[in-house]
């Protein structure tokens, strides 16, 4: 069975948006998944200024949920629908460990989703209907232009890990945060 470890840092913002930071070039990217995936009210573009938002927090809270897969889950060889299906039970998870970045927030903090959201089954960004969960929809790290990779590796000592040959990776990562003590 896989377990779930929850990794946590606080750090500066200013600081955080100064290393792992670069809008531009990161929006690129989640506009180019997007192209492939379907398009999303979390990730770019956006209609507000994302150096306003960086800039509108002392700190930062990165959340990373680590879920470790059991040696037998790693042995095990899916096909492409089978490990197609265990990826998205495990996506489908995020919707739960964002509670507790909800539980966190208050008026002076904004969570940010654990990557692309998926509250819904299909966005409705893709039918140019306005969001049906404003309420919970948040922004993610790498839609607000952070490297979401460096970070991990810098700040937990881990890598992103992908699946892959039909195989689970050693453990999945899902990163998040919270902005907080608004300026």
């Amino acid at each position: 069975m896989s377990e779930i470890k929850k990794l946590t840092a606080d750090v500066d913002a200013g600081e955080y948006f100064e290393k792992y930071v670069d809008f531009e070039e990161v929006s690129k990217l989640c506009i180019q998944e997007q192209e492939m995936l379907g398009y999303n009210w979390n990730y770019p573009p956006f209609e507000f200024d994302v150096e306003e938002v960086w800039k509108s927090y002392r700190k930062l809270k990165i959340i990373a949920f680590k879920i470790e897969f059991s040696p037998e889950e790693l042995e095990h060889d899916f096909d492409e629908k089978e490990l197609d299906f265990v990826l998205k039970r495990f996506e489908r998870l995020k919707v739960k460990l964002m509670n507790e970045i909800y539980m966190l927030e208050d008026e002076d903090s904004l969570g940010l989703f654990l990557g692309k959201c998926n509250l819904c089954m299909r966005c409705t960004r893709e039918f140019g209907m306005p969001c049906k969960m404003p309420f919970k929809m948040r922004y993610s790290l790498e839609s607000l232009g952070a490297y979401v990779d460096r970070t991990v590796e810098d700040i937990f000592g881990c890598k992103i890990l992908y699946a892959q040959d039909g195989k689970l990776p050693e453990y999945l990562m899902f990163v998040g945060g919270l902005l907080y003590e608004k300026l």
